[in-house]
């Protein structure tokens, strides 16, 4: 069974579970390891993680994978006005646009689960 055909339960910490693509899960090197370990047979609880939070990692870790897949050259040739790291950059910056708290909790959720490239984390500057 190939790594996207593979799903992996995460449990949020109110108790709500999400079925998700292995591939997607592997944009955070937490649950990388947990699986890469064999703890995640039974599902991988995240204590510090609820589901409304949880749900924004997921749309953000399905974003980036589906964006890491290999693009057919022909839609490579200017098919789109925006490059597929320009697209993808513009679609972290809309996702961010979230009230302070969840934005807060998205910078928590995405240090926790050790997801480098979540744009909720503050950058240096």
């Amino acid at each position: 069974m190939a790594a996207e055909d593979k799903k992996i339960t995460l449990k949020s910490s109110d108790g709500e579970q999400f079925e998700v693509d292995e591939a997607v899960v592997m944009e955070s090197q937490t649950i990388c390891h947990m699986i890469e370990d064999k703890c995640a047979d039974n599902g991988i609880p995240l204590p510090n993680v609820n589901s409304k939070i949880l749900s924004k990692v997921i749309e953000y870790c399905n974003k980036h994978a589906q964006a890491a897949k290999p693009v057919a050259d022909g839609a490579a040739d200017g098919a789109s006005a925006l490059s597929p790291a320009e697209d993808l950059k513009n679609w972290d910056a809309e996702f961010i646009k979230v009230d302070h708290a969840t934005l807060f909790d998205l910078s928590l959720a995405a240090n926790y689960l050790d997801i480098k490239e979540l744009p909720a984390r503050p950058s240096p500057t």
